[in-house]
């Protein structure tokens, strides 16, 4: 060893005591709203069904009409990889997880529509609808049909219709608790935001609830829908979508794009509303920014162009959605809606290839920076939590299996964990 330095400082320890004091309150406010992600499964889809529509079987018979469009219009491997552009040596793996995924867990996240999807009905009959869908989600979870992720879209807090939503919103959840409580898995979306306050009264009335109940306090999330462009630019040029996620007191698990409603309010003529338009980027791309840090996530909307008739329209109906979801996966937009059965082969088929394409190359970054190993590219702790963060992702949605990516990595899924929480402290990696 050389020699021992001589280390001098200048300043009083005092001086490190006052900054610190200075800054409890930024801490703190830093702590609260930048909590990082949460590090829960996030579904790679919402599907929504209308009110009225959905059955027991929804889930099974989404399923196996997707599996019936694959026997249809692409039968094996190689053709489905034709059509979709996957490379060869992914063909076999991308199409046996799609079957497989088809039959076991057709939908991660189902929304039981009671907006757009459903519209304006007796009140009688809304009623019944709603208290329905409470008694058929109940039954789901109890008797293992479930998705992971399922409840309701009820209608917005604008002042036509508020009133309709706050009750679609109380029976559904008075069912689920006389039904025996909430699922973990429960989800409520509100749609059509404008402004922070409208959040804040949906907060009102969750807690309303929760009180009525004896739950604790924050129980119940729900995700924000961005249709509107007052959500993303407010009235004195701020972005109204960060404004929307401080409302929320902590409520709020995602913000989601609505293609449709947000196009037609910018004055996007019918032919061009796709997620893919420059007036989508801008608005996912405020959102994105606005969500980073909070815990809330950043879901993509979807296509309107059915997978449907003779088999080149399906095929091309196949690669557009395909494509947009690509599109989506690579800009961090790890979830999208579907609004068919035939959208299901290739939403899984996208989001499959996107992590099988990438896994050993961000396995062995990951294992190079674990071991200090160097190799051409010079990681930080940053990547070290994006590379464990898609590697956590791609096992969840079924992409990647926990036995090979600790093979590749040497890492267990509580490493993987720690590396993609952004306030894991101290690191002990264990070996699988």
């Amino acid at each position: 060893m050389g020699q021992q330095e001589k280390v001098a400082t200048s300043l009083a320890g005092t001086v490190s005591e006052e900054i610190s004091a200075s800054l409890t309150a930024v801490d703190a406010e830093l702590a609260r709203r930048y909590p990082g992600d949460p590090g829960t499964r996030q579904p790679v889809h919402t599907v929504y069904v209308p009110g009225d529509v959905f059955e027991p079987g929804t889930l099974r018979s989404w399923g196996d009409q997707a599996l019936a469009a694959l026997d249809e219009h692409a039968p094996d491997a190689a053709s489905f990889a034709a059509v979709l552009g996957i490379p060869e040596e992914l063909a076999g793996p991308v199409h046996d997880r799609v079957r497989a995924k088809l039959e076991r867990e057709p939908v991660e996240d189902l929304r039981i529509d009671f907006e757009d999807g459903y519209g304006p009905r007796p009140d009688a009959e809304e009623d019944e609808a709603a208290a329905r869908a409470a008694r058929l989600v109940s039954e789901a979870y109890a008797n293992g049909t479930a998705a992971p992720y399922m409840g309701i879209r009820m209608k917005c807090m604008e002042a036509g219709v508020r009133d309709r939503g706050i009750r679609t919103t109380d029976v559904f959840l008075t069912g689920l608790m006389e039904a025996g409580g909430l699922p973990d898995g429960l989800v409520l979306t509100l749609p059509k935001v404008t402004y922070p306050e409208q959040v804040t009264a949906f907060v009102q009335l969750l807690e309303a609830f929760e009180k009525a109940h004896g739950l604790d306090d924050g129980r119940i999330g729900f995700e924000i829908q961005i249709e509107t462009s007052q959500s993303i630019l407010a009235a004195d040029g701020t972005a109204a979508v960060a404004r929307m996620i401080d409302a929320a007191q902590g409520r709020a698990t995602g913000l989601h794009y609505g293609t449709f409603d947000y196009s037609a309010c910018v004055g996007v003529s019918a032919a061009y509303q796709a997620s893919d338009h420059p007036a989508a980027d801008h608005a996912k791309a405020v959102m994105q920014v606005a969500a980073a840090g909070t815990g809330v996530r950043v879901s993509d909307g979807s296509t309107n162009v059915l997978p449907v008739g003779p088999t080149a329209q399906v095929h091309e109906a196949w690669r557009l959605h395909h494509g947009l979801t690509r599109r989506a996966l690579a800009r961090a937009y790890y979830q999208g809606w579907d609004m068919h059965p035939g959208h299901l082969p290739t939403r899984y088929a996208a989001v499959y290839a996107f992590y099988r394409e990438g896994l050993e190359p961000a396995a062995v970054r990951l294992a190079a920076y674990v071991a200090k190993a160097g190799g051409d590219v010079m990681d930080e702790p940053a990547t070290a939590k994006a590379l464990s963060g898609y590697l956590l992702r791609g096992i969840d949605c079924g992409a990647l299996d926990t036995a090979e990516v600790a093979r590749l990595t040497g890492l267990t899924r509580a490493d993987l964990d720690a590396f993609a929480s952004p306030r894991r402290g101290d690191l002990t990696v264990t070996t699988p």
